[in-house]
Order: C-alpha cells, then sequence, then structure tokens
C-alpha cells in the first residue's frame, strides 16, 4: 500500500548522484525540484548549483527545474543555473511531470527526477513511471506544512527501509 511513495533510488544529495553514468545507462533528461534539494528553502541559485548544471549540459543532459512556487521564485533560479522550468507545476499531478518530459524531448524510459519529499516529488514522478532519487533534505528549516509531512515520511520510509534489508525490493 505505501509502496506508491517508495523512491527508487535514496542519496544523501541531488549532487553526489552519478549522472555520467545515468546518460550512459540512458538516461537523457533530469528534472529537479528546487527547495532543499538543490539550496536550501527559498535560497537563490549559488555558485555551486550554477557549476552543477554546466557540467550536466556537459554531459549531455536536458533538465527541467519543477517547482510548486511561483515563477518569482522559480524564473530567476532557472536563469542563473541555466535550465528549463516549470513553476506552479501542482506536485504530485501529473500534468508538470509530463510538461518537464515534453519540454526536454524525453519520456518516462529516459528521463530522472531528483527531489527531497516523498508524497509530492517521489510520487508523483512515479505515477508516470519516472525514476526518481530521494535526497535528503539541505536545510532542516521548512515550512510548517512540509513539517508535518515530514512526520508522516518517516512513518513510509521505516517500511520502505525495512522492506529493502528484507530483500523486497
Amino acid at each position: 500500500m505505501l509502496q506508491c511513495f517508495y523512491p527508487d533510488n535514496e542519496t544523501d544529495s541531488a549532487y553526489g548522484i552519478d549522472y555520467r553514468l545515468l546518460y550512459a545507462g540512458g538516461c537523457r533528461g533530469v528534472i529537479f525540484d528546487i527547495d532543499n534539494t538543490l539550496v536550501p528553502h527559498g535560497a537563490p541559485a549559488d555558485e555551486r548549483a550554477v557549476r552543477f548544471f554546466e557540467e550536466l549540459r556537459d554531459i549531455g543532459l536536458s533538465t527541467v527545474l519543477l517547482s510548486n512556487n511561483k515563477e518569482p521564485r522559480v524564473k530567476p533560479f532557472a536563469d542563473r543555473v541555466g535550465s528549463l522550468y516549470v513553476c506552479k507545476a501542482g506536485k504530485p499531478g501529473a500534468r508538470g511531470y509530463a510538461k518537464a518530459m515534453e519540454m526536454m524531448g524525453t519520456d518516462p524510459e529516459t528521463t530522472v527526477f531528483v527531489g527531497d519529499q516523498l508524497f509530492t516529488d517521489v510520487w508523483g514522478a512515479g505515477r508516470l513511471g519516472i525514476a526518481t532519487y530521494l535526497v535528503k533534505p539541505i536545510h532542516p528549516k521548512e515550512e510548517i506544512q512540509i513539517v508535518l509531512k515530514r512526520r508522516l515520511e518517516r512513518i513510509v520510509l521505516y517500511f520502505y527501509h525495512r522492506a529493502k534489508r528484507k530483500g523486497k525490493l
């Protein structure tokens, strides 16, 4: 029952994923959440993020920032890192993910999603068959509605980790 919220992969940071390996395996596009995935919540794009997106382009990967935030938050970030974006995406709804893939010219088999939340990021991407990476939130300071969701996420992650230990995933 909880499996729909399980990530395909779990890692400490979006910056630590082997994107060259993903490209070699057929991935051509990466969809990223922004807040607490690439930078702390509400922070602008920093030099690390700018260099990171340059490296992704050098590999040959297309990128889209997919955010439920409004354009004044998303566009400046996207402009600074040189990425396409979808704001007010309505995650976990399918529309934003589908639009992101259309923008990159990819499909679920050639796309990966990277985000820090199970109930929006991972669930939404998984519903479309997009491979998911759950990353640890960059900073503990979050809005109250996210803090409440994190408590529920702990329950799901408990069962996810237990299933992994038992070899059921």
